[in-house]
């Protein structure tokens, strides 16, 4: 039996470049042998002592909701609830293109079989702490000069890798190899380019 690679792998849910890779290591799952474990991150956390424009701060301030409703299901209800949560709410968010935070988490927790009261938790602090905890569980491993998402695997984290559209099938399972071949390379840091499209969903 070949044994199966762990993966943990951090995302904000508001983040449209987190929602693409998630979709993309779904797809390696189905052709390479993974596990994933999901954890959460906070862009609004990660960014609140930076100096930004006033609107994009008031962003911030809203994408705190979705993310704390998953940290309090993954408390109260365990972690097998994240990406159930996290597809429910990716979905409406990215693909339905909407904003309307109280309705996307209210109907989230319903399609993932979550009670309704959780969607309290998107205006409380009660469970920051264990969301920065998760957080930093992943950051810590990379640096605070990148964003979501964040993937670890044997050892390695890495930021991204940032994609358009999500890969799926073989093509899925080779960027996975790739992704292991940089990750199991002492001393790899980096490899970039200047995007020059947008998320793109389809």
């Amino acid at each position: 039996m070949t044994d199966r690679e762990q993966v943990s792998f951090w995302f904000d849910p508001v983040c449209p470049w987190a929602w693409l890779t998630s979709r993309w290591i779904l797809e390696a799952e189905k052709v390479r042998p993974i596990d994933i474990e999901w954890h959460v991150m906070s862009l609004a956390y990660l960014n609140q002592d930076r100096d930004l424009p006033d609107d994009y701060r008031e962003q911030l301030r809203q994408v705190w909701r979705p993310v704390r409703v998953i940290t309090a299901a993954i408390e109260q209800h365990g972690r097998s609830y994240t990406l159930p949560l996290y597809t429910a709410m990716g979905t409406r968010i990215h693909l339905g293109k909407r904003t309307d935070w109280d309705a996307i988490i209210a109907e989230a927790l319903a399609e993932a079989g979550l009670p309704a009261d959780l969607a309290a938790a998107a205006d409380s602090t009660d469970f920051d702490d264990a969301l920065k905890a998760d957080h930093h569980a992943g950051t810590d491993q990379v640096g605070t000069d990148v964003g979501t998402p964040i993937i670890a695997v044997a050892g390695t984290a890495i930021f991204g890798p940032v994609v358009t559209p999500a890969p799926t099938g073989e093509a899925a399972g080779k960027l996975w190899d790739g992704v292991l071949a940089v990750t199991s390379t002492p001393g790899f840091y980096e490899i970039k380019r200047t995007r020059t499209q947008g998320p793109d969903f389809k």
